[in-house]
């Protein structure tokens, strides 16, 4: 058996490897972990020193010195002794910083460090997921707006029903995203920090070290919160803050995954129909087999990468109910893998919505021809009004347009011919309708409604208005995906 190369011999994570951005690949990796652990340990020190332990500044600055100082292997082989990995960190952390080690997790339990990180890349991975909210929207935004008034064919069972126009139906993918938006920027600005809550959470350990002064055990609790960037803690928790937390986030990522799935269903159908086509590259290849396809393959990945993602929900739900008393660890391993694999599936399909949000191709001709294959049916109950209002019975009527429109749908069905219902009720002398009166009855723009209308409103009131807040997460960073 020839020898593998290292690189290629190991399973690699194709979130890691080809869809997601390595921004968020870094919020996740072991460089953010651990070096979160240690500001950790030094805001835990810099709080008790303000608070009146004997904790000196040179300690302090020992250990800031040593910040991104992380032996690895060292880390590794103490782990492999202890069985702990945050007693290897700490321990090497306190080679490197001999004068602090005295000092260092003082009072504190392995959830102080671990939890809190956890916390903290949430957070981060939720800001940068906001960011990459802003091209998805901003795309729709301009689509709906450039094709509001542009009718097509609504669907209800996937059966055709009465018109809409391709900027309503846009706007229907962009309220459900937008909903998504508005929850995750919720949870955003709501979250709070564990802080420093001991063991099992009395603080028992920190209220012992300043002598029963239960204001200081309040004030570091908070102080190592705001050094962390965050404005409140978890008022009561277990040994570990509550794993509702997760489970809230992951259930908001997985409805993100539902709108997106929707909308890339929905063009999948319509580059069927060869109304509207994602974006295809020049040198794009559909088929290795026929060169003539264009096949919605951006999309079909976004379905995918979806569906994976709503699975992932049910993770942190189970460990969420599975939790005993103040904590066990049956949630570790599971969060090691059920949350960081969310947050890069959810920036894997923002990011490929944005790219297929920034390149639909509208082909009106096609829709055009769609309409009017349906529309003589569906405007029978307009010209059934107006051909009583010139006198008709309503009764004898409506019996012949039913007799004309079975006909003409055989006609369409069973010889592949074109829809005459129009021509058959102009014929019938019953009706008393000219050529020109029906034309004016079947105008595609009186079978639309106010759907134009609805699209400046929803535009106006709800999504300029959330594109405005989306400014304070800033621009999202450039990344080209995977093609």
């Amino acid at each position: 058996m020839p020898t593998a190369k290292p690189e290629t011999s190991l399973y690699n994570n194709p979130l890691i490897e080809r869809y997601a951005s390595r921004e968020m690949a870094h919020i996740f990796s072991p460089d953010v972990k651990f070096i979160t652990w240690r500001k950790l340990w030094i805001a835990l020190a810099e709080t008790q020193q303000e608070l009146g332990l004997p904790i000196t500044d040179e300690q302090i600055g020992e250990m800031k010195s040593a910040l991104e100082d992380i032996d690895y292997a060292a880390v590794k082989k103490i782990e492999a002794q202890t069985r702990h990995d945050v007693m290897a960190h700490l321990l090497a952390f306190g080679e490197k910083c001999p004068e602090a080690k005295p000092i260092m997790h003082l009072g504190a339990t392995s959830a102080f460090v671990g939890d809190n990180t956890d916390l903290i890349q949430i957070k981060q991975g939720a800001r940068l997921l906001l960011q990459r909210f802003t091209p998805v929207l901003k795309s729709l935004k301009d689509f709906a707006a450039e094709h509001k008034s542009l009718a097509t064919l609504g669907f209800t069972h996937f059966q055709p029903a009465q018109l809409t126009t391709v900027g309503k139906r846009t706007c229907l993918w962009a309220q459900e995203l937008l909903l998504d938006f508005e929850e995750l920027d919720r949870f955003y600005h709501h979250l709070p920090f564990r802080g420093a809550k001991g063991t099992t959470g009395t603080q028992a350990s920190y209220l012992k070290l300043f002598e029963g002064n239960h204001e200081k055990v309040q004030k570091l609790d908070a102080g190592i919160a705001h050094k962390l960037g965050f404005t409140s803690v978890l008022p009561v928790t277990g040994q570990t803050y509550t794993r509702k937390i997760d489970a809230q986030v992951a259930g908001i990522l997985s409805g993100l995954a539902q709108s997106l799935h929707k909308m890339a269903n929905d063009i999948r159908l319509l580059q069927n129909m060869k109304e509207i086509e994602e974006p295809f590259g020049a040198n794009q290849v559909g088929s290795s087999a026929m060169a003539y396809k264009r096949n919605p393959m951006r999309c079909e990945r976004l379905t995918s990468l979806c569906r994976y993602l709503i699975t992932l929900a049910q993770s942190p739900a189970m460990t969420a109910a599975e939790q005993w008393f103040e904590r066990t660890l049956d949630d570790s391993a599971n969060k090691r893998l059920s949350l960081p694999e969310a947050f890069m599936a959810a920036d894997a399909i923002l990011l490929l919505a944005a790219n297929v949000c920034n390149g639909l191709v509208v082909y009106p001709r096609v829709i055009e021809k769609h309409i009017h294959e349906e529309l003589p049916f569906m405007a029978t109950e307009n010209i059934l009004m107006e051909a009583v209002k010139k006198g008709g019975d309503r009764q004898v009527l409506h019996e012949k347009i039913r007799t004309h429109a079975q006909a003409a749908g055989a006609r369409v069905k069973q010889e592949g011919k074109s829809n005459d219902l129009l021509s058959r009720i102009e014929q019938d002398t019953e009706f008393n309708l000219n050529a020109t009166e029906i034309s004016a009855i079947v105008n595609v723009e009186g079978f639309v409604g106010r759907a134009p209308e609805q699209v400046d409103e929803f535009i106006r009131g709800h999504l300029s208005p959330a594109l405005q807040r989306a400014v304070e997460f800033g621009p999202p960073p450039q990344y080209e995906i995977a093609v």
